[in-house]
């Protein structure tokens, strides 16, 4: 399996935390995004990245450059980040979508237990990734599912909503390349520009099946405006204190 990370944006709503880098760079104690998500797909055995870049593009290479083990990654430019919505990356991207392989926001932190349940799950074809709860805002990518299968998604939906994607989808069994396929038709419509890539998923939810994985209890944060930044570090500062006491755990039981 490999992860495709969609990191092009400059995420504007952050405000001055990206004047001068794009989002997928901002550290979470210590540590960037782009960097805690490599590091997740390595411990949850993906071992090969591809890193969609566009906004400072050369300073996302630079960090990749700079890391030591983890999976392999390779990047691919979009230079129309500014002017084409997050399917635009993955039409820049589209012959990476083979086989079996993830797609990953690159302004999404997840734990590495929910990871695990991602790569671990063997649903064939597509697998939103979802979560729940009481309420959802006019900024959730909203669904509505039944029985572990999803009906609809977008930001819009007014009826039914029972879910929302955190923006990690899982592709196989011939899954990426219907996606694939559904990509590079929606650009070639006068509004591909426009539209993002989960309004790809919501066509083929209603024509054949695209399925849902719940991971309710599990943890996980969407990076958008500079609130958010705040939640970060705290479930960051939490993830590396409980896999710091794992390694010790470790080394003394070693020992």
């Amino acid at each position: 399996m490999k992860a495709i990370i969609l990191s092009a944006g400059q995420g504007s709503r952050l405000g001055h935390l990206v004047d001068d880098k794009p989002k997928c760079l901002i550290e979470f104690n210590g540590r960037s995004l782009l960097d805690r998500q490599l590091d997740t797909l390595e411990a949850c055995g993906v071992h090969e990245a591809v890193v969609v870049t566009g906004f400072h593009d050369e300073l996302v290479n630079e960090m990749i450059a700079r890391r030591s083990g983890g999976p392999a990654v390779r990047t691919v430019f979009n230079p129309f980040y500014k002017v084409a919505d997050n399917t635009g990356s993955l039409f820049m991207a589209r012959e990476e979508l083979s086989g079996d392989c993830l797609v990953w926001n690159g302004d999404t932190l997840v734990s590495r237990a929910l990871m695990a349940k991602v790569v671990g799950n063997d649903r064939g074809g597509i697998c939103v990734t979802i979560d729940r709860k009481p309420s959802y805002d006019e900024d959730d990518m909203k669904v509505v599912e039944q029985d572990g299968r999803l009906r609809a998604i977008g930001k819009r939906i007014a009826q039914g909503v029972n879910a929302e994607s955190i923006g990690l989808l899982a592709f196989r069994s011939g899954g990426a390349e219907q996606f694939r396929d559904a990509i590079d038709r929606a650009m070639r419509t006068p509004e591909g520009t426009t539209i993002w890539y989960l309004r790809v998923i919501h066509h083929l939810a209603q024509n054949g099946e695209v399925w849902t994985l719940d991971i309710a209890a599990e943890e996980w944060g969407e990076v958008d405006f500079p609130a958010d930044v705040e939640m970060a570090n705290e479930l960051t500062s939490r993830w590396d204190a409980a896999e710091k006491a794992a390694a010790a755990r470790c080394k003394s039981l070693r020992s």
